[in-house]
């Protein structure tokens, strides 16, 4: 079911199917800045990853010894969502843990998404509480598809993605099964990217290391902007469509990545992944911002 949200500047649709953003709209000349989720060229629009981010080797993971498969981006992305609160400009949903559940992830949790309008912001918020009588692992991201370019008619060479800190870094590369690898390559180097379907062609750039904690879709030809804010997460990916000509751009916090290749240990030594204590919660959030 899909649920809107509203005021002055924005109009926001929400679905209780992962809780995902499915449209953001500038009311002012009806401009739309998230994909819609075209199955012709990725079904999704803005999933939530959790309680994996990426990919697992062969699907699996061990956790005290016994193996448990998750698909890729995990559990979050394919459920239905429990309505929490709603308001003409916010809206709150609850996703819990089952006995099905339990057979993929082997802890009770609880987990609840927020989305609240500011002015031209969107405010995203998560909450993950341990409801286990056991230390809790998991990993959470964010993958937000933002049509790119944003104004009709123009193109993707059109446009560049501006970092609010100059940058000289590089991601990780990629090994056979959108896994990672523990070699890097050069990548960013100052503020801006300037985007070509080329840049992706390699897949997922994954960063683990960058001084940016806010980026955004620009164009040389129009005024249209897209900022994305996230604070504190510590790992950031960027993706298009590998095939090239991809009408949008994935810009992509979290917290946790996809497994090392070679990765073979306990789900509790994975790098990247987040610990919580029985009866804790973590927070985290970021906005989304329109120019």
């Amino acid at each position: 079911m899909l649920y809107s949200l509203e005021n002055a500047d924005l109009l926001v649709q929400v679905r209780d199917h992962g809780a995902e953003l499915r449209s953001i709209k500038e009311r002012a000349d009806e401009t739309e800045y998230l994909w819609r989720g075209d199955p012709t060229w990725w079904k999704y629009s803005a999933p939530l990853l959790f309680p994996i981010v990426g990919k697992l080797v062969d699907g699996k993971y061990c956790v005290g010894g016994k193996t448990y498969e998750l698909p890729a981006h995990g559990l979050a992305r394919i459920s239905d969502f429990t309505l929490v609160e709603q308001k003409k400009d916010a809206i709150r949903f609850a996703l819990g843990w089952t006995e099905e559940s339990l057979a993929k992830y082997p802890w009770k949790f609880h987990l609840e998404v927020g989305y609240a309008l500011e002015g031209r912001t969107i405010h995203v918020t998560w909450d993950v509480k341990n409801e286990d009588t056991k230390e809790m692992v998991f990993s959470i991201g964010a993958h937000p598809a933002f049509r790119c370019p944003i104004a009709y008619g123009e193109k993707l060479e059109d446009c560049y993605v501006q970092f609010n800190r100059a940058e000289d870094t590089q991601c990780y590369k990629l090994a056979p099964g959108v896994l990672l690898s523990h070699e890097k390559e050069p990548s960013l180097k100052g503020d801006k990217l300037p985007l070509n379907d080329a840049f992706f062609a390699g897949g997922v750039r994954a960063y683990d290391d960058l001084k940016a904690d806010a980026l955004t879709i620009r164009s040389t030809k129009s005024t249209k902007s897209l900022t994305i804010s996230a604070p504190g997460f510590p790992y950031w990916g960027l993706w298009m469509p590998e095939k090239g000509g991809g009408p949008f751009l994935c810009l992509e916090p979290w917290y946790g990545h996809a497994d090392f290749a070679d990765f073979d240990g306990e789900f509790a030594d994975k790098p990247g992944t987040q610990k919580l204590a029985p009866g804790k919660t973590f927070h985290a959030e970021y906005t989304i911002s329109i120019g």
